[in-house]
């Protein structure tokens, strides 16, 4: 890994156009060395537009685009930047090792191949054929390969996608212990949990424009307000939607749930005007944060998954070649 003190990812009024179209309205965000940033976002915002640019496969139409302090194509170029996509990309007749052996001898200077597999917790697995591996073995065999060059800054695109839990808790420990060493790690996840258990920062972005950017902490606090559940057969949500904080109530059967800036006097009309019991009061989470920031409905949540195709993997894992 390079060793300067230019931040990871540097963009400065970043725009990009398609026609009449803007992806990108003025982004300004800077990554610095050894941090793990998640960066999320529904279907639409900008989010694979950014990436795009940060990899160097497109150009914006105003502002400035640097990774480790040169253009995007001169950092990969030179090795400093690799990315772990969510498909493509392997050929299914070699086996784990030959795959990382041949991928290898598309650099000048590689870290050792049981090295990476190692870190990557593949190294059991070197001699099974890709084929046999499953869905969240191949992810860490595209993440062994991403550590051959030992880049400075890892973008990944929903790295996690067919692990199981287990899986998902071994491979976020390899990354961040990356991370503590000085590798900046950029990720899009659909898993809001996480973004919330492993990011040093979350960078919300929505409708072309960054909208929140701070800690899990941070940005959680920007959703205002608390839900009160309660057990309330026959529930008149129409009076509890009356009372003065109440932003919206849902019955679910004999289950109420009001989301409210003022909990403590709902909970008091629910405890001294209703039957309600089994009350119980809980902070506005990640989730509600990314439904309040960028105004989508729960069914939009399946949008913070970065949209990828074949033909664009294809086109980024040449770029890191």
């Amino acid at each position: 890994m390079t060793t300067d003190t230019h931040a990871a990812v540097r963009l400065a009024g970043v725009t990009k156009h398609f026609g009449d179209v803007q992806a990108v309205r003025g982004i300004d965000l800077e990554i610095q060395r050894g941090e793990m940033v998640a960066f999320l976002g529904p279907n639409g915002a900008g989010k694979t537009t950014t990436i795009d640019m940060i990899l160097g496969l497109s150009q914006p139409s105003g502002g400035a685009v640097e990774v480790l302090g040169m253009q995007p194509r001169q950092a990969i170029a030179r090795g400093l930047v690799a990315a772990v996509m969510q498909s493509g990309g392997l050929l299914k007749d070699l086996t784990v090792r030959e795959t990382v052996q041949y991928t290898a001898s598309l650099f000048a200077d590689t870290k050792p191949v049981d090295e990476v597999l190692e870190s990557a917790g593949i190294l059991s697995l070197a001699d099974r054929r890709v084929a046999k591996c499953s869905g969240g073995e191949q992810q860490r065999l595209r993440f062994a390969m991403a550590l051959l060059s030992d880049p400075a800054l890892l973008l990944l695109d929903e790295p996690t996608t067919g692990m199981d839990v287990e899986g998902r808790r071994s491979f976020w420990s390899a990354i961040r212990e990356d991370a503590r060493q000085g590798r900046s790690v950029l990720f899009a996840t659909h898993y809001l949990e996480e973004a919330d258990l492993y990011a040093d920062r979350i960078v919300l972005i929505s409708n072309g424009t960054i909208v929140a950017d701070g800690t899990g902490s941070e940005i959680k606090s920007l959703a205002s307000g608390r839900t009160v559940r309660a057990t309330l057969p026959d529930a008149d949500g129409t009076a509890l939607a009356a009372l003065a904080g109440v932003d919206s109530v849902e019955v679910r059967g004999d289950q109420v749930y009001v989301h409210s800036k003022d909990s403590d006097a709902v909970a008091r009309y629910l405890l001294n005007e209703t039957g309600a019991r089994d009350l119980e009061i809980t902070a506005h989470g990640l989730e509600d944060a990314f439904l309040s920031l960028t105004g989508k409905t729960d069914a939009s949540l399946q949008g913070t998954r970065v949209e990828t195709t074949d033909q664009r993997t294809d086109q980024t894992e040449g770029a890191l070649r």
